[in-house]
């Protein structure tokens, strides 16, 4: 059976894979834009098989945080960290929006992206090897950070330029397929932890997590779309990795 043009182009656009798909327009994208949480649970998946192997290995929980951190990193090629670098460099040059525009689609990284990283980096690592179920966290915050970009790309969300990757999704998403995939992450996300734990308790913190890092990407999204005139490719990376930030910071709390 032949693999859906959305489901492949979200795998080419979002991962390492090399994935074909023949050349799309407006309507494939924004399939593959609502297929991103799929791509998100595979990247989760493996990251925290990952961290599970190395710590049934004997290596420490931040190591094997890091190693698991970075294959996410490997897995998409870096698109969403490159992102998040751009937009903190946009936003750090204090410019009008048409020039913060252009210091983004520069392809070196400026002082502000550079910090953005490492702390970012620093944080959602140091986070998983705090969280109470590292690899769950993981697979959690993934799929949260990818259902971030679906709703992103809602209706009344503009594009901030006439071409490139937000010119292709804004817009093509409708909001209650973002409502929808946000419930079913939460439900997921808690029916998981309960299956691991066994306790309702043990298992509300995951259904509140990508909760909080959703709502965090929501308000970001809203400053940027003000700053920059709407959403571009370097905006959808860096909600994706707002999200993860913040669902797995969340996931550390009252432990």
């Amino acid at each position: 059976m032949e693999v859906p043009v959305g489901l492949r182009l979200s795998f080419g656009l979002l991962s390492v894979l090399p994935v074909r798909y023949a050349r799309a327009g407006r309507v494939e994208f924004g399939a593959a834009m609502r297929l991103a949480p799929v791509v998100g649970l595979a990247v989760g998946v493996l990251q925290g098989g990952l961290y599970a192997a190395l710590s049934f290995a004997g290596t420490g929980q931040l190591l094997a945080a890091a190693l698991a951190v970075g294959l996410g990193a490997v897995l998409t090629r870096g698109l969403h960290w490159d992102g998040l670098a751009d937009v903190a460099d946009g936003l750090g040059s204090g410019r009008p929006a048409e020039t913060a525009l252009e210091i983004m689609k520069k392809s070196d990284i400026g002082p502000f992206g550079v910090l953005t990283l490492v702390f970012t980096a620093l944080v959602q690592i140091t986070a998983t090897a705090e969280a109470a179920h590292p690899a769950l966290a993981l697979a959690v915050a993934a799929v949260a950070g990818r259902t971030a970009i679906v709703r992103a790309c809602a209706p009344g969300v503009p594009a901030a330029r006439p071409d490139g990757l937000g010119s292709m999704v804004a817009g093509t998403v409708g909001r209650g397929v973002g409502t929808a995939l946000t419930a079913l992450v939460i439900a997921v996300s808690a029916l998981a932890a309960l299956a691991l734990t066994g306790s309702p308790r043990d298992a509300l913190p995951f259904a509140l997590a990508p909760l909080a890092g959703l709502l965090a990407a929501g308000l970001f999204r809203r400053h940027l779309v003000r700053r920059f005139g709407g959403i571009t490719g370097d905006v959808l990376g860096a909600l994706c990795e707002l999200t993860v930030t913040v669902t797995l910071i969340s996931l550390t709390l009252g432990d």
